[in-house]
């Protein structure tokens, strides 16, 4: 993104001015706008209307005073294309293109669409094919129909590749405090990376919220995500479609293990960006760090008026990972003084129904729960209907509630055991006060864990350094490339300190004479860029202990191959010392996603590797740390650290080895389809890869 377009992307959000291009919709926008309080100046552009719906029109773009900084533009696609020319000539900030028929309808509208990039210039330009952006800073509304927010001091940022996720956001009963909300449609100049870089400079812009079918830039995503991180603005993305799309093509077994899904979980998790499941985590989510006062760490007090919701509580937080600090001999004796004898004095507290309403000793209380070390404090309270008239003691107690979270120094939610039960009236009080009001105290413990993990995670994120590494986006590669023999894998990738077998490149003729210079037991193998699946080939044979044990594999060998692949000359043998027991057999490997990155997999290994799927992956560039870090956290890691009484891997040489296959793949990431190092032998003294595949493309 050009300065001046990053410019005036800010002009965009922050618009002193708006125009509206269009029919008696955008009138109606116009109106809305005005409604909700913008203040700056507006004008409508019709050339056939004087007037629409009581507003009067500009004839065209040219007679304008003056280029304006927001711009909706709503008309059909070629006329589209005249307006953003004519609006680049006035000199206007940004434009949002309503209209569809581009680059999502093929290669018609992939031509309209650059040109369409190729008009605006250096102006800033959302869409096409979009809802538009809804900016509740500046109440500044450019978009197409009703919308359900108000006016905020400040909040979170949406952006979504969904007009009509963005519309109904909007319209939800969650008390979301939102300041922007941007449908980015086709993204052809501004996407997701490109806003939240921008949006990432407004201190108003306590969080951000991604809804997403992919990414179009990566390494701009990831950039941003990390200046986030940096700021302690988290990030919170609801990414939908999770197939592994083709994986059964790839020749390796790290395809299998690693989708198109769990390589952006393995972005998110890198970057600390907060995945979350679903429409209703991810808004309550977004409201558990609306308010910008995050908590320092994942301790809770817990307050409620029943048993059956501190029960609740308990459960609910110990599966979020949030800790329940015990009250002190201190608290107990106070508590006992104002709380019946029948209350348990234990977080979480349920501080009984005996004194509902009575001022007096709910702030006795509160002061006594809240002088604590926890990190954060919640209460859980679910309203009556309004005709009961049994609302104003809720009411009081949220305030006396709020007030004692700032005389102790505490963030705080609020929560209900029900989502219903915490009216909008409460929750927009809560709001207007920095408290969190999170609806249903299932979700809501789990939002609040979620931003409490985040807490922790970042300094930890940032320690280890590779956030700040923009990962590798090479181009992608047509066909299906060429496949390197195991032996020239092995070479390639010893070049780069992977430790391999003392082995000898062999032929059938002079395989007896080369053994005896190796030694005895030794492995056997068959040599071919033909045969990657060696073993469904009979093209392998362990443990040869002299020149009879090896003469009858050749033999069985050549009419094996002969019989499963006819054309497959029997030339070139390997043979390599047979390696010792280990204590665990790795895969490591290289998956290579186009236009997304190459991600470095690490699994359970061997003959397990189908089976178990145990597996994590890293993008590449990486850190020795995070190599570390992946592996200490499989499912297998138990067999790398002493399990029953055996002797620990040696956990340096084999992040040492990984290295190794994550720096080939960097220098050879403009030609590298995909690598598996399988086996991976791990000893208490070493790591030995004992079998490798690479696969390169045409540059």
């Amino acid at each position: 993104m050009s300065q001046t377009i990053r410019d005036n992307l800010k002009r965009l959000l922050a618009p002193r001015h708006l125009a509206f291009v269009g029919g008696r919709s955008m009138a109606r926008a116009l109106k809305r706008c005005l409604e909700g309080g913008y203040l700056g100046q507006m004008w409508l552009v019709n050339p056939q209307h004087e007037s629409l719906e009581g507003v009067p029109c500009v004839r065209s773009i040219a007679e304008l005073p003056c280029g304006p900084d927001a711009v909706f533009v709503a008309t059909n696609r070629e006329l589209t294309l005249t307006c953003v020319a004519e609006l680049a000539a006035k000199g206007a900030g940004g434009v949002i293109c309503y209209a569809s028929g581009f680059a999502e309808t093929g290669a018609e509208g992939q031509a309209l669409q650059a040109q369409l990039l190729k008009v605006a210039g250096n102006m800033a330009l959302l869409g096409p094919n979009c809802y538009g952006l809804l900016d509740y800073l500046h109440s500044s509304a450019l978009w197409p129909v009703a919308h359900g927010g108000k006016p905020v001091e400040k909040g979170v940022a949406v952006l979504t590749q969904s007009g009509n996720f963005a519309y109904n956001l909007s319209m939800s009963d969650r008390s979301l405090p939102v300041a922007y909300m941007a449908s980015v449609g086709n993204q052809a100049q501004l996407g997701v990376a490109e806003l939240m870089d921008v949006l990432l400079d407004e201190p108003r812009v306590t969080a951000i919220g991604l809804h997403l079918e992919g990414l179009k830039n990566v390494p701009g995503f990831a950039r941003a995500a990390h200046k986030a991180l940096e700021k302690g603005i988290p990030i919170i993305a609801l990414k939908t479609g999770v197939s592994q799309i083709g994986a059964e093509l790839a020749l390796s077994h790290t395809s299998s293990l690693s989708g198109s899904d769990a390589l952006y979980d393995s972005l998110f998790t890198r970057l600390g960006v907060i995945r979350v499941s679903g429409p209703v985590s991810f808004v309550e989510t977004l409201k558990a760090a609306a308010c910008g006062r995050l908590p320092a760490g994942n301790s809770l007090i817990a307050l409620a008026c029943s048993g059956g919701d501190a029960g609740l509580i308990a459960d609910y937080a110990e599966r979020n990972d949030l800790s329940l600090p015990k009250l002190d001999e201190g608290q107990r004796g106070e508590l006992a003084q104002v709380l019946p004898s029948y209350a348990n004095l234990v977080n979480p507290l349920d501080f009984t129904t005996a004194i509902w309403g009575d001022g007096d000793a709910l702030n006795r209380m509160l002061d006594s729960a809240l002088r604590t070390e926890a990190d954060a404090a919640m209460l859980v309270l679910d309203y009556p209907s309004e005709f009961t008239g049994e609302r104003k003691e809720c009411d009081l107690l949220l305030e006396l509630y709020c007030a004692a979270l700032v005389r102790h120094g505490k963030t705080g939610f609020v929560t209900s055991a029900f989502p219903e039960l915490l009216p909008a009236s409460a929750r927009e009080r809560l709001h207007a006060q920095g408290v969190a009001a999170l609806q249903g105290v299932e979700d809501g413990l789990a939002a609040w864990g979620r931003i409490a993990g985040y807490q922790r995670n970042r300094q930890a994120l940032l320690a280890l350094g590779e956030s700040a590494l923009v990962p590798l986006c090479p181009q992608a590669l047509d066909g299906e490339g060429r496949l390197l023999n195991e032996w020239d894998s092995k070479q390639a990738l010893r070049a780069f300190g992977l430790p391999t077998p003392n082995g000898v490149l062999s032929t059938p003729d002079t395989a007896l004479n080369d053994a005896n210079a190796l030694g005895y037991p030794l492995v056997l193998k068959a040599v071919s860029a033909q045969l990657p699946h060696k073993t469904e080939a009979g093209a392998v044979a362990l443990n040869l202990k002299d020149g009879a044990a090896l003469s009858a594999a050749l033999e069985k060998m050549r009419v094996s191959i002969a019989d499963y692949a006819p054309d497959v000359a029997f030339d070139q043998l390997l043979l390599e010392p047979m390696a010792t027991p280990p204590l665990a057999e790795l895969i490591v490997g290289i998956k290579r996603e186009n236009d997304f990155g190459l991600a470095l997999v690490m699994g359970a290994g061997g003959i397990l590797v189908e089976l178990l799927k145990d597996s994590r992956s890293l993008l590449l560039p990486t850190t020795d740390g995070a190599i570390r870090g992946a592996l200490l956290s499989l499912r297998s890691a138990a067999l790398l650290q002493g399990f029953r009484g055996r002797q620990a891997a040696d956990l340096d040489a084999l992040v040492a080895a990984i290295r190794a296959v994550a720096d080939y793949a960097c220098e050879n990431a403009g030609q590298l389809l995909e690598l598996d190092v399988n086996p991976l032998l791990v000893g208490a003294h070493g790591t030995t890869a004992v079998d490798a595949l690479i696969r390169l493309g045409h540059k």
